[in-house]
């Protein structure tokens, strides 16, 4: 049942991977002054901050018994369901606010200050960006009620809960080593990278929230079918 608990937490493992904000954040952080220490801080921040979160929902949604108690099944099939719908509609409302092509993109905020941060709060930035992000959060949902309906062992959760944090971190995990072995050719390339990622987010999202959406409905249905 391993392989049934890494196919079902995969797709939403990859979407975490392709959220673009941040995949921004952690080169604003590399462009630092503290980019040697706050790069790998930040990695570390992100890939706990999945790692609690998938825990907690597995552990809240396991502990209803989805897998043989019809009733809390069906409830986690719904809840599945509503987050797909509410993907769906942020990416309607991504698309329409998307900028116009000879737009200048705008990075948020608190991006800002990204220079001054200490390593204690690049790690809660991550943590903040992996867990807390009602994007994120969707699909750690998505990914751990689903494990949670399957009733695998806890050997195959934890295995699940691994190939979902890998596979979440890879996009963040990426720039951080090519920065640190790439030299001043990595810092060019990651510039162009962040440029492209800002100009493109809201087409990113939108594709993003629509997939997500679907497969988030289509996962949930079998369940309330049998």
């Amino acid at each position: 049942m391993t392989g049934q608990a890494i196919s079902e937490v995969l797709p939403f493992a990859v979407g975490v991977a392709i959220v673009p904000i941040p995949v921004i954040a952690v080169i604003v952080i590399l462009f630092s002054r503290r980019a040697r220490s706050n790069g790998p801080v930040f990695l570390l921040g992100w890939a706990s901050g999945l790692a609690v979160a998938f825990g907690l929902v597995f552990a809240l949604a396991s502990a209803a018994d989805p897998s043989d108690d019809s009733t809390a099944s069906d409830g986690l099939s719904w809840l599945r369901i509503a987050l797909g719908v509410a993907l769906l509609l942020a990416g309607l409302r991504s698309w329409r606010k998307r900028p116009a092509p000879s737009a200048t993109p705008e990075l948020p905020g608190w991006m800002s200050g990204i220079d001054e941060l200490t390593p204690s709060r690049t790690i809660l930035l991550a943590v903040f960006l992996a867990a807390a992000n009602p994007k994120n959060l969707v699909l750690i949902v998505g990914a751990a009620a689903g494990v949670a309906q399957l009733g695998v062992p806890t050997g195959d959760a934890v295995a699940a809960l691994v190939v979902f944090v890998v596979v979440g971190s890879l996009s963040v995990a990426a720039p951080v080593c090519y920065y640190l072995l790439g030299g001043e050719r990595a810092k060019v390339t990651l510039d162009e990278v962040k440029g492209w990622l800002a100009a493109n987010n809201a087409v990113v999202l939108t594709v993003l929230f629509v997939v997500f959406g679907v497969v988030l409905i289509a996962n949930a249905l079998p369940p309330l079918t049998d």
